[in-house]
C-alpha cells in the first residue's frame, strides 16, 4: 500500500519539480558570476602617490579575500591604454585627470576622483605670477609618455609658451628636481601630492620659487578637468614661514577608473576602500572630501553612481564581502522559489487529494447509470441484474487502498450505494419507490 502511495505522490511532485527546474535553468541564465579573486591596478609611479594609495587598496583588498596585482606604467595615458584594451589583464587604473577622454578609451568608466594632485611649477629667477614670463627657459615637464607631460604641454601651449626657444625637456620628477637644484634647467613641472618630500624639498631650497596662478580661474574654466586651490602660508613648515605667502595651485586629480565590464561587487569594494583611503583630511582637501564623483572624462560606472547617492549596499553593510556576495547571487536563485514554488505549494496538495479521490470518484459514473436504469426499466429480471452490478461495484470500491486521511470518501460512495439499494430492493419488494 505504501509502494501505492508514494506511486500517487511522485506522480503528483514529478510535474512540479519540472517546472521549478526549468524555472531554475532560466534564471541562471541571469545570474551574475562569483567575483574574480584576482585584480590588477594599473599605475604610474611618477604621477601623484598613485603607488602609495594602490598599496593601501592592495591591503583592503586581501583583507576580504581579493589580491591586487599592480603594473607599473610610464604615465597614465599608458594606463588607460591598458585599460581600454580587454586582453591586457588591466581591471582597474589610477590616473592623472585631463589627460584622455571617453572616445579615446571605450569600455572605461569612472568610479570617482579620490584625491587632489596639484601641479606644481618651481622655477629660478625674478618673480612672476604670469606662465608667459617662462618663454626661451629650460622647462622639465616629465616622461614622454607622463600625464605631468601631457597637463604641462596642454597649459604652457594655451599661454604660448611651449614654441621654441623655449626648451620642454623630458626629465622625470626626481632627476628634474636635482636639475633644477645646480641650475642646469630653470623650471620644472610636478604633479605631486602636497605631503610629497620632494616637493616640500623644493619649496624649501633657497633660490628657488613657487610658481603661484593669479590667472587660476581663467584656466579653470578652460580646463574643467582642473580645480583652484589655494596653498596656506606655512604650511610646509610653520617655523621657517615655509610657503612665505599663500600660494594659488592648479590641481587635476586622481581618478579611478574601471573596465566597464567589472564585477559589480568588486566595484563596490574598491569605491569602500577607496573611501577608507581618501575620506580623512589632507593639507588641501577636507575631510569626507573624496572620493567624490568629479569631472574625469569618463563616464561614471553605475555602481559608482548608486554608491555616492545611497552609499554601501545594503548587504555589505552587515556581512562580510564574500557573504554579502554570496547571498546576492543566491537572491537571484530564490525567485523561482517566490515566483513558482509557493503557488505550487497551495495547488500540490489539491493535486494529490484529487488523484486519490478520482479513484473512488470514477465508480459514481456506474452508480449514476445504475440509478438511472432503475428509473427507466423497473423490470424484476433487470432489478435482480441492478443488485448483481451494484454489489460488484461496492466491492470494486472496497478494495480501493486509500490513505487514512482519505478514508472518508469510501465511506461516503458505501452510503450512496446503500441508498440506490433499498431503492432496487423496495422496487423488488413491490413498495413504492421513495425518491
Amino acid at each position: 500500500m505504501r509502494r501505492i502511495f508514494r506511486n500517487d505522490l511522485w506522480l503528483t511532485l514529478t510535474p512540479t519539480l519540472v517546472v521549478i527546474a526549468a524555472a531554475f535553468a532560466v534564471t541562471m541564465l541571469f545570474v551574475k558570476p562569483a567575483p574574480p579573486k584576482h585584480l590588477t591596478i594599473a599605475i604610474a609611479e611618477d604621477e601623484g602617490g598613485s603607488r602609495f594609495y594602490a598599496r593601501k587598496y592592495q591591503e583592503i583588498l586581501k583583507r576580504n579575500g581579493i589580491v591586487l596585482d599592480i603594473r607599473q606604467t610610464t604615465g597614465s595615458p599608458a594606463s588607460i591604454k591598458l585599460l581600454s584594451d580587454s586582453h591586457s589583464g588591466v581591471d582597474v587604473a589610477i590616473v592623472q585627470s585631463g589627460v584622455s577622454a571617453a572616445e579615446q578609451a571605450p569600455g572605461v568608466v569612472s568610479l570617482g576622483s579620490v584625491a587632489y594632485v596639484p601641479l606644481w611649477i618651481f622655477y629660478r629667477g625674478d618673480p612672476t605670477d604670469d606662465l608667459r614670463d617662462l618663454k626661451g627657459r629650460r622647462i622639465a615637464v616629465g616622461g614622454p609618455e607622463s600625464g605631468t607631460r601631457a597637463l604641462a604641454t596642454k597649459i604652457l601651449a594655451a599661454s604660448g609658451v611651449d614654441k621654441p626657444p623655449t626648451q620642454l625637456l623630458p626629465i622625470e620628477r626626481e632627476a628634474a628636481a636635482e636639475q633644477l637644484k645646480k641650475g642646469n634647467i630653470d623650471v620644472v613641472f610636478l604633479v605631486a601630492p602636497a605631503e610629497s618630500p620632494s616637493t616640500r624639498r623644493l619649496a624649501a631650497t633657497p633660490g628657488i620659487r613657487l610658481f603661484s596662478f593669479t590667472r587660476a580661474e581663467a584656466y579653470v574654466r578652460i580646463f574643467p578637468s582642473l580645480a583652484k586651490l589655494t596653498l596656506p602660508r606655512g604650511v610646509f613648515d610653520l617655523a621657517a614661514d615655509i610657503p612665505d605667502s599663500d600660494e594659488v595651485l592648479l590641481s587635476p586629480t586622481a581618478n579611478l577608473l574601471a573596465q566597464e565590464r567589472l564585477h559589480p561587487a568588486l566595484a563596490y569594494l574598491l569605491l569602500r576602500a577607496a573611501t577608507e583611503v581618501h575620506a580623512s583630511a589632507g593639507l588641501l582637501d577636507k575631510s569626507g572630501e573624496f572620493p567624490a564623483p568629479l569631472e574625469t572624462g569618463f563616464p561614471t560606472s553605475a555602481e559608482a553612481r548608486r554608491y555616492y547617492q545611497a552609499g554601501v549596499p545594503f548587504l555589505q553593510r552587515y556581512l562580510p564581502f564574500w557573504a554579502a556576495n554570496l547571498v546576492d547571487r543566491l537572491w537571484v536563485m530564490l525567485l523561482p522559489l517566490i515566483a513558482i514554488v509557493v503557488p505550487l505549494s497551495r495547488i500540490l496538495p489539491a493535486a494529490y487529494r484529487w488523484r486519490i479521490r478520482s479513484r473512488v470518484f470514477r465508480w459514481y459514473a456506474r452508480l449514476k447509470e445504475i440509478e438511472l436504469q432503475l428509473e427507466q426499466d423497473g423490470g424484476r429480471e433487470n432489478l435482480t441484474e441492478m443488485l448483481r452490478r451494484l454489489d460488484e461495484t461496492e466491492r470494486a470500491v472496497n478494495g480501493i487502498r486509500t490513505p487514512l486521511a482519505y478514508a472518508d470518501n469510501l465511506y461516503f460512495f458505501r452510503e450512496h450505494v446503500d441508498v440506490v439499494r433499498r431503492r432496487i430492493q423496495r422496487r423488488l419488494s413491490g413498495e413504492p419507490s421513495a425518491g
